[in-house]
């Protein structure tokens, strides 16, 4: 075993199989750490998705100031029509 994060890992598995609140502890702050990567990553795709989605509905307000219909706004956006009928061009 000469690689030393294997041995740390061995070293870290010896002492938590030897004590049972350490390794509770240890578990307790792994999911910590687990969920707060879930919650950073949900909020990358969300703000992600409001960009994206800001970004459709300034085209269309665009596109609508260039004089195209609603119906073509839509379909070159994905908005829908209803969506393109509340923007303020």
């Amino acid at each position: 075993m000469n690689e030393p994060g294997l041995e740390k890992a061995m070293d870290t598995l010896q002492y938590l199989s030897r004590d049972s609140d350490a390794r509770r502890l240890y578990e307790a702050r792994q999911k910590y750490l687990h969920d707060e990567a879930s919650m950073v990553e949900g909020a990358k795709s969300a703000g992600i998705a409001e960009g994206v989605n800001k970004g459709k509905r300034e085209v269309a307000r665009k596109l609508l100031a260039m004089g195209m219909d609603y119906a073509a706004v839509a379909k070159a956006t994905g908005l829908s029509e209803s969506e393109i009928k509340s923007l303020n061009p």
